[in-house]
């Protein structure tokens, strides 16, 4: 365990065996929590540190902790068990919890040195969420905990926070419909992108991506572990997810917004390219990432049965890909979203895109997430997309989501001087690698939504082409 700033007289180890069997009851009913399904083996307390004075009434613990799970579903004692999974807690420890706070309830502590306290979830708790955005506006330093901003911008204090509602994979308060900060919640350490590629972005000057204010980080052995970004709260912006529902359920055409969003994404891209290296894809390198879409593919095949009657067909996709690689062209790679789909793009009341969440999948590896990669692939996420929110309501509208489709090309490549439709076999390739990621996705977690990218799945086991809706 590293360096632990806790109340006088309480060791990690004691603090741990007080929240153990509450945690194991509370952390897999979260949405960000990445290990359902799978009981928990033990913890490890990475970091903890007290966040106000020991002299303090109230207790505001900041936790980093391990989590280890047996990799079988079922089995526990001496099961295999994955790589543990360090979480992001900020515990709040009174004696009594006042009525306003009984929604984020952890328990009630019954055995070591907290017995007697209740812990909750303290971003609930205005007083804990409001030393957060203090301890940034100051850059404050407490235990292995470093807050950090740009001191170009001006972070005014009292500003009134609160939880945003929609929680993912990640948690978000809002100060006075200023700020925004993000919260991480499954830590991994090394450069992460949602903080790296905004801070590039800015430096280019690019104003579809909000630029970040601050952010914090935990100095854990030789690596700086990123925790938070405070970015700047787009008021009045609609989510591009929540907008095309909206304006499919209304009737309305959306291929005018869908092409100012492709235009958008080029924007973005060729500001990637300008702040960070590209790199050249030959046939050794596509050969790999085909490669990696078949295996991922067999993977989700194993574990989805429905997909297994479609998998020759999609796996001669990534064959063609491999073949693609193995003529006389190159292509070009660079730093890209990773993730792009409606929902992390926001418009604001006067038309304009912004992009955010720059974190890429979170399941796959952080060295992954960070390597340069066709901007096709962003395309293809968002090719997706438009198909996920014209089947997410009946009548399927596939003409609707042919019009988005084809507008977002062609909005991307009136800014990127090339439309991701002339290489039809990368866009295949990627497009599908995304539709078999959605089908193990939503096996796993929304099974409901498994008809969605499983159609998707039908259509691209035929020759038809990419952009096909029939």
């Amino acid at each position: 365990m590293s360096e632990a700033v806790t109340r006088p007289g309480i060791t990690a180890d004691a603090l741990l065996a007080s929240l153990d069997p509450l945690l194991r009851a509370w952390l897999p009913r979260q949405r960000w929590f990445a290990g359902k399904g799978r009981p928990i083996s033990d913890f490890n307390l990475v970091s903890a540190t007290e966040l106000l004075p020991p002299t303090s009434e109230l207790g505001f613990l900041h936790l980093l902790i391990q989590v280890r799970q047996p990799l079988v579903p079922g089995l526990a004692g001496g099961s295999p068990t994955l790589a543990p999974d360090c979480y992001q807690l900020l515990v709040g420890v009174r004696r009594e919890l006042p009525p306003r706070l009984a929604p984020a309830l952890i328990g009630h502590v019954t055995r070591g040195p907290l017995t007697g306290y209740t812990v909750y979830e303290a971003l609930h708790d205005t007083r804990m969420s409001g030393f957060l955005l203090e301890a940034l506006r100051m850059r404050a330093r407490i235990g292995t905990l470093r807050f950090e901003r740009d001191p170009r911008k001006n972070i005014d204090d009292g500003l009134a926070p609160r939880v945003l509602g929609a929680e993912q994979s990640n948690s978000s308060l809002v100060y006075g419909d200023t700020f925004i900060l993000k919260l991480f919640r499954r830590i991994v350490p090394g450069v992460n992108p949602d903080l790296e590629l905004p801070l590039m972005l800015a430096r280019e000057r690019c104003a579809r991506v909000p630029a970040p204010a601050a952010w914090f980080l935990a100095d854990v052995g030789d690596e700086a572990n990123v925790l938070g970004v405070l970015q700047p709260y787009l008021k009045g912006t609609a989510d591009g997810w929540e907008l095309a529902l909206r304006e499919l359920a209304a009737g309305r055409d959306f291929s005018g917004e869908a092409r100012a969003l492709g235009r958008a994404t080029a924007e973005v891209h060729l500001a990637l390219a300008r702040a960070l290296p590209t790199v050249t894809l030959g046939h050794t390198q596509m050969e790999l990432i085909a490669e990696g879409m078949a295996d991922r593919l067999d993977t989700a095949a194993k574990a989805v049965p429905a997909l297994q009657p479609y998998a020759p067909a999609l796996r001669t996709t990534f064959e063609a890909l491999a073949d693609l690689g193995r003529g006389e062209g190159t292509w070009t790679a660079q730093r890209i979203h990773g993730d792009l789909h409606l929902g992390q793009c926001l418009r604001s009341p006067a038309g304009e895109w912004s992009l955010i969440d720059f974190e890429g999948e979170p399941s796959r590896p952080l060295s992954e997430r960070r390597m340069p990669q066709p901007p096709v692939r962003d395309v293809a996420g968002m090719l997706r997309s438009f198909d996920y929110a014209a089947r997410s309501r009946e009548p399927w509208a596939p003409q609707w989501a042919g019009d988005c489709r084809a507008a977002y090309c062609a909005g991307y490549a009136e800014v990127a001087g090339r439309d991701p439709r002339m290489d039809p076999v990368l866009m295949r390739a990627y497009e599908t690698d995304k539709a078999v990621y959605e089908v193990l996705y939503e096996a796993r977690h929304r099974p409901d939504w498994l008809p969605v990218p499983l159609s998707a799945v039908k259509r691209l086991a035929t020759n038809g082409p990419a952009t096909e809706q029939h």
